[in-house]
């Protein structure tokens, strides 16, 4: 548990919550406060809803992560028990996801009931008690800079992703911005979603602190590291520089996993031994800038992955070994099981990301020696010493394939070597082509394929609220 974080605020969210929600949906002139309920009123109250880290810090992508093989999926959710994990795990095209979307729903909701939070929030902070109007507008603008991080979030799972040339004539997500239940909605652009992430950031950072007032919080640190992923995300790579040497200026601390492997050598090396380390990377590792969750904590242990992900990573890699470890657990069942317990910064920004931004907005630039020194000083804390040469490229691609090779594995378990490699197919110049080999089997799964758009929930379609949704991928 975040130390910043009172335990109470975690037990009594959910029930202030759920009446606020559930007020949401009654006439307006209703003001007298409902016995029983918590309404929230002071400033405080408000700022309670934002800091609840299983609530609006929770950023599901288990689908994206099933389709690039970066956690192993059992043979039980692969027989017929949810088509949907078959068709990403296996990129099967044979399967209606839409159809088979029906139990599958919480990227989704949970992502727009982190913007209903915000809404709610934004809704009431400036009117808000017992509070000075510069507590006020931080609260208001943290709230602002969440919702935007929701919307990246969903606008890269269900849309297309951003192209200059078609953005404006793409569909995209539902914008909401009233946390009123059924309240009305468009179906927006790809542009306009955008539009509205960098326009609520913006707005956001003149009254942000430069470091968040917990790790759950944006401070301007977040913010900057949020908008260099968006710009690169929008192959607007100038501002993607820019905005990561802000974003360093705040923090640019690096974790030394070769000496974490050190010390947890005995049962990373030694066959059949399975104790579990904490991971570092809970809300005091040195590399956020703000945390959010994955599917879930994780607190029991992080998310195994499947053999052949294994392929992808570089020799020497002490993050992956210290996280994964091969386990043969007889009658075919063989995969990477997860060596580290505790909570894990897998949604949120870190530093890492920031170095290779800019890597590869320098190797775009042509300029590979900055590049590439870029990459080496985050390989400097992940390679083990004796396995370790810096990476020397002599051309653009031999760069990108490099900084690529290091971000899917540094970046594995969060949304950003998904909304990369949909990037970089749609861009051209460099294209990333998935392929691993199974049972002696080689298959790759081309960028133009359209498993790389997620599908709107089944439940979203058939109950739509206050607009309508139309499916933005093939089924």
């Amino acid at each position: 548990m975040n130390k910043h974080i009172h335990t109470s605020t975690c037990r009594t969210l959910g029930l202030v919550l759920a009446g606020v929600l559930a007020l949401s949906s009654c006439n307006d002139y209703l003001n007298e406060k409902p016995k029983g309920k918590n309404i929230p009123e002071t400033l405080a109250d408000y700022a309670q809803l934002l800091n609840y880290e299983n609530g609006a810090h929770r950023y599901d992508v288990t689908q994206a992560e099933n389709l690039l093989g970066d956690r192993y999926v059992s043979a039980y959710y692969l027989t017929g028990s949810n088509p949907l994990y078959q068709a990403n795990y296996n990129w099967d095209t044979s399967i209606d996801r839409a159809e088979w979307n029906k139990s599958d729903e919480t990227t989704y909701y949970q992502g727009y009931a982190n913007i209903a939070v915000a809404n709610l929030v934004m809704e009431n902070a400036m009117t808000a008690t017992d509070a000075t109007d510069a507590e006020r507008h931080t609260v208001y603008a943290e709230a602002q800079a969440l919702r935007a991080m929701a919307y990246y979030q969903l606008a890269n799972f269900y849309a297309d992703t951003y192209n200059p040339a078609t953005a404006q004539t793409t569909r995209c997500v539902p914008i909401i911005t009233s946390s009123a239940v059924n309240a009305p909605y468009e179906q927006g652009s790809v542009q306009q979603v955008y539009d509205l992430i960098i326009a609520d950031v913006e707005a956001a950072l003149p009254y942000l602190p430069d470091m968040g007032q917990n790790i759950l919080l944006p401070g301007k640190g977040a913010c900057y590291a949020f908008l260099a992923r968006v710009y690169l995300t929008m192959m607007n790579y100038d501002q993607a520089s820019a905005y990561a040497d802000r974003a360093l200026a705040v923090n640019r601390k690096l974790y030394d996993w070769t000496a974490f492997y050190e010390a947890n050598k005995t049962a990373i090396e030694t066959p059949d031994v399975w104790t579990r380390a904490t991971s570092p990377m809970g809300f005091d590792y040195c590399e956020n800038y703000d945390f959010k969750h994955g599917d879930m904590s994780r607190a029991e242990g992080i998310t195994g992955v499947p053999q052949w992900r294994s392929q992808t990573v570089e020799d020497g890699d002490a993050k992956f070994y210290a996280n994964w470890k091969l386990r043969d657990y007889g009658g075919g069942t063989v995969y990477y099981y997860g060596m580290t317990t505790g909570y894990f910064n897998m949604g949120g920004c870190r530093t890492a990301e920031q170095y290779l931004i800019k890597a590869e907005c320098e190797a775009r630039k042509g300029n590979l020696t900055a590049a590439m020194d870029w990459l080496n000083q985050l390989r400097r804390t992940r390679i083990l010493p004796d396995k370790y040469q810096p990476v020397v490229a002599t051309t653009a691609n031999e760069a990108m394939a490099a900084i690529c090779r290091t971000k899917f594995n540094e970046l594995i378990g969060s949304i950003v070597p998904f909304a990369d490699i949909r990037r970089l197919n749609a861009e051209g110049k460099f294209p990333y082509t998935l392929t691993r080999t199974r049972n002696g089997k080689t298959e790759s799964l081309a960028g133009d394929s359209y498993l790389w758009t997620m599908v709107f929930p089944l439940g979203a379609i058939s109950n739509p609220g206050g607009g309508t949704l139309q499916y933005n991928a093939t089924r």
